[in-house]
């Protein structure tokens, strides 16, 4: 009976892997900064539904229903450009280079 072992040989002697899809601090970091963009702009959403467009700052109608929603998404960027935002990004950058890691 003639057993093979060369592959059981290779996939005992062969060098662990690297992580290609690993991603830089500077990556991890701007995609914390979206991501805490994008939750700001949901929680402002939600917090601007109770106010009706004819009661805004606007004067309302449909161009104010369209363009609210572009108008919350700048006061997000805003709030996480400001020096620390929220705290959101740096957990989320933290928490991404600690599973790239593992």
């Amino acid at each position: 009976m003639n057993v093979d072992t060369t592959s059981a040989q290779l996939a005992v002697s062969a060098p662990p892997a690297i992580n290609t899809n690993a991603v830089s601090a500077e990556q991890a970091k701007a995609v914390g900064k979206q991501f805490e963009s994008m939750f700001l702009s949901q929680m402002l959403q939600h917090m601007f539904e109770g106010i009706k467009t004819e009661e805004g700052p606007f004067g309302g109608g449909h161009a104010e229903a369209m363009f609210r929603p572009m108008l919350l998404d700048e006061y997000a960027k805003m709030m996480t450009n400001r020096p620390g935002g929220i705290g959101l990004a740096d957990q989320v950058t933290r928490t991404m280079l600690q599973h790239q890691e593992v």
